[in-house]
This record gives structure tokens, C-alpha cells and sequence, in this order.
């Protein structure tokens, strides 16, 4: 009991006295402090006495776009976890093709009166997506934090990674490696983090394709790129840069020394890639940290007008990059 009530303590922040003056109801305890204590015993599995179980944390949606992409559950892990020291509890949304859609999504939260929501991608990043279920949040004043670049208009506040910063860092990586004929690979036209790194890119435009964010759209436009004389890719995914790797080799090229590729997230394993990854890495407990810490404020009736929080992402240098041969077999 002793050793469990202690991880509680570490989890959630506190002391091991702080967590037994709660457990025995004592006074002297913040509202925060004390939420922040019994999310923690709810999240770790801990039995909570007869007493303390009317004392529920305040409830704060997760919505994500999928599992699959591994930079997904990262942003899950961190965020839960923040929300949880703060005094809330994050309940896990997830869409699926054919199953749940986002606004259903926000419906089931509302009628849960949950205390505020945090996106972590989503349709607001999508100009062609209906955003009516936004407005709905919007109208009942409830705070709401979008992880990365929007659509405008939606009036939330933004934690994002600054894509003028993450598409100068690999062109200019490319770049010192001797590649001159450089493009990039983005999400489809109307996806903004897309259009964003588009509008960043130096080089020539005509060395610039959508695709699905997946590995199999990386691995169509990079067949493009490399019909074009493409010798550096820069992609908007992690997803996207392993299906240039694999679309590289299936066109009869090697991974650095024919082309280049630098991805985008630094999501878990693009250690394990064969080559390893150069990837743009988002910073994402920094980022988790302030979406919470903002979403905490504005539950407080402390609501500053909307705006965007920038985070400079940063560079992670691999084996996927590699100095420019001065011919490519034919």
C-alpha cells in the first residue's frame, strides 16, 4: 500500500502526506491539488474510500484522428498525463473509417458536460471539412485547445510547431549536402499544416506534390519526384517519408546515396527504419504541457483572447540524408 500510494504521490506531483491528508479528507487541500490526487488514484486503479468517491475530477476530451499514425498516442501520453496532474480526467476519443465521426464525438462529450476538449489533428485542420460542431463548442463558451495549424475563423486557441521553422531547418539540411533539385510532399491541398509548409518552401514549386498522408501516397509522389530529378525529399509526415523510402527502392534507387528523404514528427521507431530517419521532431511534451496549461486557464474563467502558441521544432539528424553523388544511375 505504502509503495503504491507513493507512485500516486510521484504522478501526481505531490507529497505522500498530500495524498493521505485527501484520502482522509483533511482540510488545507486546493481544489486542484485534491482533483489532481484522485484522477491519479482513478487512472492508476486504486480503490478510493466510501467517502472520496462522490469527489469525481472534471472530465476533458482527447480527440484524435486515429492510433495509427504513431505520433498520435505520443501526444495521447503526454496530454493525458498533464491533464491528470492538473486535476482533470481525459477521456480518449478516436475516430475510425466507417465508425464514430467527430462531431458524434463532441455530442457524447457535451452530454458527459465535460469540462473543456483538446484536438490533437482533426477536421479544423481540413478548410473542406464541415466545422458546424466547432461553432457549437464555440457557443457554449467551453475551452477548447487545437494541437497545430487550423483553418481560421474557429476562434480557439492554437499549440503549434512552427512549419516555416521545420521546412527552412530541412531545405537548409539538404541543402548543405549539395542538393540543389529539392521538393517537398504534403498532405492534400486542404489540409492547413500542408499548405502552411507549402507556403515555406524556397524551392521550385514545380518540385512540389499532395498526397494522402500516408505510405502509400509518400511512395506515389515520390516516384514523381524522382521521374522530375528529384534528389531530396521533404516530407510532411514521418507516414509519407517511409513510403518515399520504400518508392525510392522500387524505382531501383538507394536510400541516402541516391536520394535523400527528411521526414516530419519524429514519431516512435524512425530509429528502427532502415535507413534511420532525419526527421523534423515536433516538441511535443512541450507542446502538451502548454495546450493543458492554457485549456486549465481558460476552465478557470481566466480566457485570454484566441491565439497561437509557436514551438520551434527541432532537426534529428539520421542515416535517410546523406551528401548529394555527383550522378544517379540512370
Amino acid at each position: 500500500m505504502t509503495r503504491r500510494l507513493a507512485d500516486v504521490a510521484k504522478y501526481a506531483g505531490v507529497s505522500e502526506a498530500t495524498v493521505s491528508r485527501v484520502l482522509n479528507s483533511r482540510s488545507g487541500i486546493s481544489d486542484s491539488t485534491r482533483d489532481a490526487v484522485l484522477a491519479t488514484l482513478d487512472d492508476s486503479g486504486y480503490e478510493q474510500p466510501v467517502k472520496l468517491r462522490g469527489q469525481r475530477p472534471r472530465l476533458v476530451g482527447l480527440v484524435l484522428p486515429d492510433l495509427l499514425n504513431p505520433i498520435f498516442p505520443v501526444f495521447a501520453d503526454v496530454v493525458g498525463g498533464a491533464l491528470v496532474r492538473k486535476g482533470f480526467m481525459p477521456v480518449l476519443c478516436t475516430r475510425t473509417d466507417g465508425g464514430v465521426s467527430e462531431a458524434d464525438y463532441i455530442s457524447m462529450l457535451l452530454g458527459q458536460q465535460v469540462s473543456g476538449v483538446i484536438f490533437a489533428g482533426g477536421d479544423y485542420a481540413r478548410a473542406d471539412a464541415d466545422h458546424n460542431h466547432y461553432r457549437v463548442l464555440l457557443h457554449r463558451r467551453l475551452p477548447v485547445i487545437l494541437m497545430n495549424a487550423a483553418t481560421d475563423g474557429l476562434g480557439f486557441s492554437r499549440v503549434s510547431a512552427d512549419d516555416e521553422v521545420a521546412v527552412a531547418k530541412a531545405y537548409g539540411h539538404l541543402r548543405s549536402l549539395g542538393h540543389e533539385r529539392i521538393g517537398i510532399i504534403v498532405g492534400p491541398a486542404a489540409h492547413v499544416p500542408s499548405q502552411r509548409k507549402l507556403q515555406a518552401f524556397p524551392g521550385d514549386p514545380k518540385l512540389a506534390e499532395h498526397a494522402i498522408l500516408s505510405m502509400e501516397g509518400g511512395h506515389f509522389a515520390a516516384s514523381q519526384m524522382i521521374e522530375w530529378g528529384a534528389t531530396g525529399l521533404i516530407c510532411a509526415s514521418d507516414m509519407l517519408a517511409l513510403g518515399a523510402i520504400r518508392g525510392a527502392r522500387r524505382n531501383g534507387l538507394n536510400v541516402p546515396d541516391d536520394v535523400s528523404v527528411v521526414g516530419y514528427d519524429d514519431s516512435a521507431l524512425m530509429t528502427c527504419a532502415d535507413p534511420p530517419l532525419t526527421t523534423i521532431r515536433q516538441p511535443i511534451e512541450a507542446m502538451g504541457q502548454a495546450a493543458v496549461s492554457l485549456l486549465a486557464a481558460e476552465a478557470a474563467d481566466s480566457p485570454a483572447a484566441p491565439h497561437e502558441l509557436l514551438f520551434d521544432p527541432e532537426l534529428v539528424v539520421r542515416r535517410s540524408t546523406a551528401p548529394r553523388r555527383k550522378s544517379r544511375p540512370s
